[in-house]
């Protein structure tokens, strides 16, 4: 049985067990997050919503929380003499998928 759910603005699709790493959620770590907007349930039988579906919810084990792999964003105007250099690093929600409720 699967779940696709959204959660911080994209659309993940889930199974029974399954660790995932999402934008972070305002949980802590060892605390149990219920998603309920899931947009498609899938199995013997598959339930499509409209544009979630009624009921259904996909509760996940909260595991940890940190931030990516840092990235430069780097800005440069040729013959300007303009540079501008920044390192970023997102913040995510490692999550263990527990339960898929239609």
């Amino acid at each position: 049985m699967f779940a696709i759910i959204e959660t911080g603005g994209k659309q993940v699709k889930v199974e029974q067990g399954q660790e995932i790493w999402v934008e972070k959620l305002n949980a802590e770590e060892g605390s149990t997050f219920t998603f309920d907007q899931v947009l498609m349930v899938g199995g013997e039988t598959v339930k499509v919503g409209t544009p979630v579906v009624e009921g259904a919810t996909v509760t996940a084990k909260v595991e940890k929380h940190g931030r990516g792999k840092k990235i430069t964003v780097f800005k440069y105007k040729p013959k300007k003499n303009y540079k501008r250099k920044q390192g970023h690093r997102q913040p995510y929600t490692k999550l263990t998928i527990e339960s898929i409720n239609a």
